[in-house]
This record gives C-alpha cells, structure tokens and sequence, in this order.
C-alpha cells in the first residue's frame, strides 16, 4: 500500500528498535498517521510502537498533547517550539523510549512567504535526556503528496537508533 522505500526503512525501524528494546511514540500533524501506518505495515511493530497521536488541529495538541496555546499563538503550529511540544506531550502520555513529531505545511495551500508549501518542523523527545532535537526541513514545491511522503521518509530515519 505505501512506496517500497517506506517499507523499508519502516522494516528498520522496527528491527533496530526491537534489537535495541526501545519502543517508539509518534505525533503526527501534516503526516496525518502516515508514518504509525508505515511501521504498522511490518511483522513485529507491536514490540516497538507503543502509541501514535494524530493531532491535525491546534485544539487537538493542545488536549491531547498538553501543547501550550501560548507556544501555538507566538509560534504557530508550524514550528520548532510546537514540534518539541508535541514530541514531549507524546514522551509523556506514553511509556515509549523516544517520540518524533512532525507539524508541516504540505499543501496546496496554508502557505505564506515566512513558512511557505514543504515547511515541515520534526522534533525527537528521548526519555531521560535534556537534549533537543528538533529542525525544520523546507522540502519545496513538492505535490502535497510529495511532502507527506519525504516528511514520512524523516520521521522514520529519526526513529532510527543512533549509532
């Protein structure tokens, strides 16, 4: 049902997070599920997935997440701020080693000069550790399934193990 290279890098998800027995949590807006379907596709994803979050309006990441409307309101949905957010809300209402969460822009529209079509924001919350990883790619003037597929394409590789 998805691209083969999803597959595959969903079939590493799994394996290298099984191996390394960490279990994984997403929070997902622009991707809407994409990438908690990706990894559901593979034998073996209950051992490593432990929840996913599809939080496409703000009010839903601000009640399923606990994402501030203050981060929302001076920051926007689409921002590194309110990825952290999530990625931490997601950490938090789960008992998963490590959440990624993805905001973006994917189009045709909602794009402006400042955070233009392909804006997508990924955050990594690592239980026990103070370290921020979050950044914000500019994929470009892709089809809005374009998008959607590169912003599934990162969210799998940083659920990748560090090695």
């Amino acid at each position: 049902m998805l691209p083969e290279t999803i597959i595959a890098l969903a079939t590493r998800v799994v394996a290298e997070n099984q191996a390394a027995g960490r279990k994984v949590v997403l929070a997902e807006s622009c991707t809407g599920g994409l990438v908690a379907a990706a990894i559901t596709e593979i034998a073996g994803s209950p051992a490593v997935l432990d929840g996913s979050y599809v939080t496409y309006s703000n009010e839903a990441k601000h009640r399923m997440l606990g994402v501030s409307a203050d981060i929302i309101d001076t920051f926007g949905a689409v921002s590194v701020a309110c990825a952290w957010a999530m990625a931490q809300g997601a950490l938090k209402k789960s008992d998963a080693d490590v959440a990624v969460a993805i905001s973006g822009i994917a189009g045709p529209d909602g794009g402006t000069p400042q955070k233009p079509v392909g804006l997508v924001v990924f955050a990594r919350a690592v239980r026990g550790s103070d370290r921020v990883d979050a950044e914000e790619r500019r994929f470009g003037a892709l089809t809005r399934d374009g998008v959607r597929e590169a912003a599934v394409k990162m969210a799998l590789e940083l659920l990748l193990p560090e090695g």
